[in-house]
């Protein structure tokens, strides 16, 4: 039998040989029963009882699961947010204004924190900050000093391992942003930019961003900026992208500065807060976090709930229309390895194969390849599912992939990410793979997988 006669599409005519059903991941008859049974999230596997109260997570877009050579301690690719034993959060307390820099220093060597703002060399407003029983702060940075509780370091778009991102000099601040998490109900987060130090202070030096606010307080900008995006419709299928803002040192929010660290600030966004909510994007100017509230990881889809989905479409045994050969979607465990039984995938029209050499004709750069079942000429490359939960907007079968990087998840999740513009560098934007952080290209930034059902 030919091997143009397995595909629906005529490449030409009197083509009359019987054909072999082409397939959508959704033609799938998935157990919804046993697949409602995992959809829940990591806390209700527990005793919710016993379990401490969480406020959320953190989840560092680029990363499919864990960092490339693991989870290490403050070092992870997402950080949970659990109320403290004891009380740790801050509120301003004395400001004191026109110090000279001894004075400055001797109020700031004071066992409390402080922010000191420098106005010039001869006057610095210090803001002493006294305890707060009523929040619980949690600080991140790229500084591994023990008043970071979650250490993060540049993203490098499909790095393989840590060494990847060292070499990268950095712009992510040592002490970037802080956090302060109401300790009662509702369990209100808000963000701050900048972070205090092991001396307890944050420094403003004469070159930030820095001005007195209309009720006589002081407020500033860090060097790069700390920049957020509250998702329109909360993190679900209907959510539609914000506005990206910029956050200050005392959580006021304002428009975007001409460049990332220029010194004039944007104008006082009135209406709009520094709260956080399900699906907020934090940037820090080298990786961008995604805050998920407790609320909305339980309406997220689990790792069980994604490793039930991909013992569903092996089930199906799709088939290279080339080899013959039946495909299988490696464990996640091996989520970064190709496996011989690897899909793969022409990013032009969507048809999953093996891998087999068809097509890779010598002319050719070696990138693009001719499709066997449409002719269409593209990349050519392996899928991977998608492993980190977190990152998908609803628990629908992994029917679609990024283009060009072949991760996989859901529509819905491909069509949100797809349409959110994300910083790089210091003045631009582009939507990225939130599994791998590569660009996306074409037309959509996705496509639609076809699989080819089995001979039988």
């Amino acid at each position: 039998m030919g091997f143009f006669s397995l595909s629906r599409n005529k490449l030409g005519a009197g083509n009359n040989e019987k054909s072999v059903p082409q397939l959508l991941i959704r033609d799938l008859k998935f157990e919804k029963k046993s697949l409602a049974k995992l959809m829940f999230s990591p806390d209700q596997e527990n005793h919710p009882s016993k379990a401490p109260v969480k406020y959320g997570e953190l989840i560092v877009l680029g990363y499919n699961g864990s960092l490339p050579n693991g989870d290490r301690g403050r070092r992870k690719s997402r950080f949970a947010l659990f109320k403290r034993p004891k009380a740790n959060g801050v509120k301003p307390s004395t400001v004191h204004i026109a110090c000279t820099p001894q004075a400055a220093k001797a109020i700031s060597n004071k066992d409390q924190h402080s922010i000191s703002y420098t106005l010039s060399r001869a006057q610095t407003v210090v803001v002493e900050y006294t305890h707060d029983s009523n929040t619980d702060m949690f600080q991140i940075g790229r500084s591994t000093e023990s008043p970071i509780d979650f250490v993060v370091t540049d993203t490098v778009p499909g790095s393989q391992s840590n060494s990847d991102t060292q070499s990268v000099q950095s712009t992510i601040s040592r002490f970037a942003c802080r956090i302060i998490c109401e300790r009662n109900p509702p369990f209100t987060a808000r963000i701050y930019a900048a972070g205090f130090d092991s001396s307890k202070n944050i420094f403003l030096g004469e070159k930030a961003a820095k001005w007195k606010t209309s009720d006589g307080q002081m407020d500033g900008l860090t060097t790069n900026g700390v920049l957020v995006m509250h998702p329109r419709n909360g993190f679900t299928e209907d959510s539609k992208p914000g506005v990206w803002r910029e956050i200050s040192v005392c959580g006021n929010v304002f428009s975007l500065r001409e460049t990332r660290s220029a010194q004039q600030r944007g104008k006082m966004v009135e209406n709009e807060t520094n709260q956080l909510q399900d699906g907020s994007l934090i940037d820090l100017c080298g990786a961008t976090l995604l805050w998920r509230t407790a609320e909305g990881l339980s309406r997220t889809p689990t790792v069980k709930h994604l490793e039930a989905l991909r013992q569903e479409i092996n089930a199906a045994r799709p088939q290279c229309p080339v080899g013959f050969n039946t495909l299988a979607f490696p464990s996640m465990k091996r989520k970064d390895v190709v496996d011989e039984k690897q899909p793969w995938v022409y990013l032009n029209c969507g048809h999953v194969h093996g891998y087999h050499n068809w097509g890779n004709k010598e002319e050719r750069d070696g990138k693009d390849r001719e499709c066997p079942m449409c002719r269409s000429v593209g990349p050519y490359v392996p899928l991977w599912l998608g492993c980190e939960a977190g990152f998908y907007v609803d628990a629908g079968p992994p029917t679609h992939a990024f283009s060009p990087c072949g991760h996989v998840c859901s529509e819905k999740t491909t069509a949100y990410w797809s349409q959110i513009p994300l910083p790089h560098g210091t003045h631009t934007f582009h939507a990225a793979c939130p599994f791998c952080a590569h660009q996306l290209a074409g037309e959509q930034g996705y496509i639609r997988l076809i699989f080819q059902g089995p001979l039988d």
